[in-house]
Parts: structure tokens; C-alpha cells; sequence
């Protein structure tokens, strides 16, 4: 590509003009300078926005980190948490199983027990508790005492039978004695006063 080269006729041409340009440079000068101003206030505060958008990136940044943390630890324990719902499984499944047998039992049960919950007064509740307080000591006396005199009672039997059959033969003796006969009739009648 040429360049024009100026001749004298372009010379004459632009200092015909030159007082016009020079009014034009010396107008135009305010005006550049107004945009220098303008523009190293755009500058400044390009600046102040660069520094607020880097705080801002450095927040995020820390709740990128902070939210890694957190996503880590829900994964920690989503870990843990499956480990224990497994674990948990097969007692859930037992459970399931013993509740399925027991349905039907409660299920005949369930009227006895309101039946139960509606007639039971709480003073009866509490003699209940005490029995089943008392019932350590009634079983160790039951063992000491009573079981062995039923042992006993088993050998007692036959010579209680022999004592009611002598008893009868002497009654039947006393009966054959004179006299006797009146004193029976009144051993009757006070047996009767005393039973009325």
C-alpha cells in the first residue's frame, strides 16, 4: 500500500484550516481531560470491584471448603448409619417373624385384657404386688414345712383309720352300758345349743 506524500497544495490547504483546527484542539482539550477524569474514576472503581469480587470469590471458595466438610461428615455418617440399618436387619426380621406368631394369641387375648383392664382396681394390683413379694418366703416355707408333714400324713393315715375303728367300738360299748343312754341324749342336745 502507497502513502500519500503531501504536496505543496495540501500544505496551503491545511493552514488555511489551521486556525480552525487549532480552536478545535484547544476546545477539545477540556473535553479529553474530562475524560481522563472520567476514566481514571472508571479505573478506581474497577479496582474497588476487582478487590470485591476476589473477597467474594474467597468466600465462596471457604464455603465451597466448609460445604466439602459438611458433605464429607453426611457421608461419614450415611456410612455409618447403612452399617447400623444393616446390622439392625435381621433383629427387625426376628421381631417380625415373633410378632407374626403372636398376632393370632393377642389377637384371642386382646377381650381379656380390657375385660382385665376395665374390672382390676389398683388396691387389688397392689395386694398382687405384695403376694408376689411374699412369694419367695411362702415357697421356702411350703418346702420346710408343709410338704414334709404330707410325707408324714401318708404313714399317719392307716392309724387314724385304727383310732376311728376303736373309737366306734367303745361308743358302741358305752352305748351297751346302763345309764348311758341319758347321758348321750344330753352330750346331743348341748352339742345342739352350742352349734345354734
Amino acid at each position: 500500500m502507497r502513502l500519500p506524500i503531501p504536496d505543496p497544495r495540501d500544505v496551503m490547504a491545511l493552514a488555511a484550516r489551521g486556525p480552525a483546527l487549532a480552536e478545535a484542539v484547544v476546545s477539545a482539550v477540556p473535553r479529553g481531560l474530562a475524560l481522563l477524569t472520567a476514566a481514571e474514576q472508571l479505573v478506581a472503581r474497577a479496582a474497588v470491584l476487582i478487590e470485591e469480587i476476589d473477597a467474594t470469590r474467597q468466600a465462596a471458595d471457604e464455603v465451597v471448603a466448609r460445604t466439602n466438610e459438611t458433605v464429607d461428615s453426611a457421608n461419614a455418617v450415611i456410612v455409618r448409619t447403612a452399617g447400623t440399618v444393616a446390622s439392625v436387619e435381621p433383629t427387625l426380621q426376628r421381631a417380625e417373624r415373633l410378632l407374626d406368631t403372636f398376632v393370632p394369641t393377642l389377637e384371642r387375648l386382646h377381650p381379656v385384657i380390657d375385660r382385665l383392664a376395665e374390672t382390676t382396681d389398683p388396691q387389688e394390683v397392689d395386694a398382687l404386688v405384695g403376694l408376689v413379694d411374699h412369694l419367695p418366703q411362702l415357697v421356702e416355707r411350703l418346702e420346710s414345712d408343709i410338704l414334709p408333714m404330707l410325707a408324714n400324713l401318708k404313714t399317719v393315715a392307716p392309724d387314724i383309720h385304727d383310732m376311728l375303728d376303736v373309737t366306734r367300738e367303745l361308743n358302741l360299748m358305752l352305748a351297751k352300758l346302763p345309764g348311758m343312754g341319758r347321758i348321750k341324749k344330753r352330750v346331743d342336745e348341748q352339742q345342739e345349743l352350742e352349734q345354734d
